[in-house]
């Protein structure tokens, strides 16, 4: 005779906690969505900051030079040790680090490394490192949101939930995508779909937009003409694509992997000269090209308007190839997405060129094959290709061209798979996970 009213009982229950949660979600997003907004707002002041330096130490001759190289050194150092000294987890991306404690792997990351991973984000992207924003927003983000859900006296699963949605809120703040943000939290961060997640989730990266609109453009971060639907065709050209592509994402994750490694063989030497040296090499670079370092948004602009020539793709690809490694190796804050972004549109970019010269009659325009290369460069690199094409759509409103991402995304990420080269943020994790051993060993 009790059993009745109990059920009804935990019924409602379920439905209030569902309803807080949901309602946590959009108070999450909007808090990580403000928090991303400021991170996007310094990192422009930056960049301006270091456009200016550049123009008056241009005018000063040998004396300029060191000061460039001396500036880009010390603000590498400085965040290299920000890291060390304050907030281990807030190197890189962050992403594994977030993957693992939504798994219940480690233990939330402490208030900490939000002031960390901001000012040391923004001292190395700014000093121009080939890093990324996003790294640094889905890591404070989710930290922000467990703290929120810790705060309001959430169980621990709801403030996993809460974890992944905040993640999934920076994702959208950092590249204006909502729904991609939404997705790669369901994709990659927790690799599945349940209600609870999706909803907080999906309203977390609602509240986040809903805030950054406010600061932010309201249009996509690219400016991209709206390109004619393909026809069938072009579906060859398009897997052939992401074959190559193929191909590079797994050079482009060895290379990272490379690099780490020998990073790792000079642990004598304290970390942060090791990030003084890469930085010291990212202001020579910015002496002679400074539009060749940073993040790199300006150089997929410049390419999906199809204003670069051959010769000049030619140069910048490996250069920037080898600078996202070498960036990454520093052991500063900063993410994997923007530099990727760069190279798959240069790609496609430099493909379209020599479709257009043998193809003629059946190949895409260069510049929609950028769009196409970026999709498909993340899915190699990454293995999230639903991420992949809602977040370039996002960022181009090139709707039209999805059944070729579709095609360039399903080769790109054949290659690797039937290759057994692993994505590249398990290969990080796998790394973490070694390093936490050796660390508890000794």
């Amino acid at each position: 005779m009790n059993r009745e009213p109990e059920s009804i009982a935990e019924i409602a229950t379920g439905y209030a906690g569902l309803l807080v949660l949901t309602l946590l979600a959009f108070l999450v997003g909007a808090t990580a969505g403000l928090l991303g907004v400021a991170f996007r707002l310094a990192l422009e002041w930056a960049e301006r900051f270091r456009d200016s330096v550049l123009a008056w130490a241009h005018g000063k001759n040998l004396l300029g030079f060191l000061c460039v190289m001396v500036l880009s050194a010390a603000a590498t150092a400085v965040a290299a040790w920000l890291v060390r000294r304050f907030s281990p987890q807030a190197t890189g991306s962050g992403i594994p680090h977030v993957e693992a404690v939504a798994k219940g792997e480690l233990p939330p990351a402490p208030f900490r490394l939000i002031p960390v991973k901001f000012l040391g984000g923004r001292l190395a992207i700014g000093a121009g490192l080939a890093l990324g924003r996003e790294g640094p927003t889905v890591q404070m983000g989710a930290t922000l949101a467990h703290l929120l859900g810790t705060a309001f006296r959430r169980t621990e699963d709801d403030c996993r939930v809460l974890l992944a949605a905040g993640a999934g809120a920076g994702l959208a703040t950092a590249f204006n995508a909502p729904i991609a943000g939404a997705v790669f939290v369901l994709e990659e961060l927790v690799r599945r779909f349940d209600t609870r997640t999706t909803i907080a989730t999906l309203g977390a990266s609602a509240g986040a937009i809903a805030v950054a609109r406010v600061f932010l453009s309201q249009g996509p971060d690219f400016r991209v003409a709206l390109s004619p639907y393909p026809g069938f065709g072009t579906v060859v050209v398009h897997l052939v694509l992401g074959v190559v592509i193929g191909f590079l994402g797994i050079a482009y994750n060895r290379t990272i992997l490379g690099v780490l490694t020998v990073a790792e063989r000079l642990d004598r030497w304290p970390v942060e000269l090791r990030a003084a040296l890469v930085g010291t090499a990212v202001g020579v670079l910015a002496w002679f090209a400074p539009s060749l370092v940073g993040g790199g948004d300006a150089l997929t602009q410049r390419t999906l308007a199809g204003t670069e020539t051959l010769v000049i793709l030619a140069l910048v690809f490996p250069l920037r190839f080898g600078l996202g490694a070498v960036s990454y190796a520093a052991e500063t804050p900063g993410g994997l997405f923007a530099p990727m972004l760069v190279l798959g549109a240069q790609t496609g970019f430099v493909f379209g060129i020599f479709c257009n010269h043998w193809l003629a009659s059946v190949a895409p325009q260069p510049s929609e094959l950028a769009v196409v290369g970026m999709a498909a460069f993340f899915t190699a690199v990454v293995r999230a290709p639903l991420t992949g094409i809602v977040m370039v759509i996002e960022m181009t409103a090139s709707f039209t061209l999805l059944l070729p991402m579709l095609a360039a995304c399903c080769a790109a990420m054949v290659v690797p798979t039937l290759l057994g080269d692993p994505p590249i943020y398990d290969s990080l994790s796998q790394r973490s996970s070694g390093d936490r051993k050796r660390v508890h060993s000794i």
